[in-house]
């Protein structure tokens, strides 16, 4: 039976949403091992001027446990 634990990051881009979360999953691929899956918890942005300055995104991304 495999174990499973969900973890919360932040990550954001200048880009996109779509990009904010390709940067999250890819930096959680480079410190957790066995990323099974990841979804959004919240998304938002981050204004200068009334100017969009950056996406951010809130996921919870899924591992799964060695034995």
């Amino acid at each position: 039976m495999s174990i499973a634990r969900v973890t919360e990051i932040i990550c954001g881009s200048d880009k996109s949403f779509k990009d904010a979360i390709e940067n999250g999953i890819e930096r959680a691929n480079k410190t957790l091992k066995n990323v099974e899956g990841a979804w959004v918890k919240d998304q938002s942005v981050i204004l200068d001027k009334g100017k969009i300055r950056e996406y951010r995104v809130v996921l919870k991304v899924t591992f799964v446990l060695d034995d």
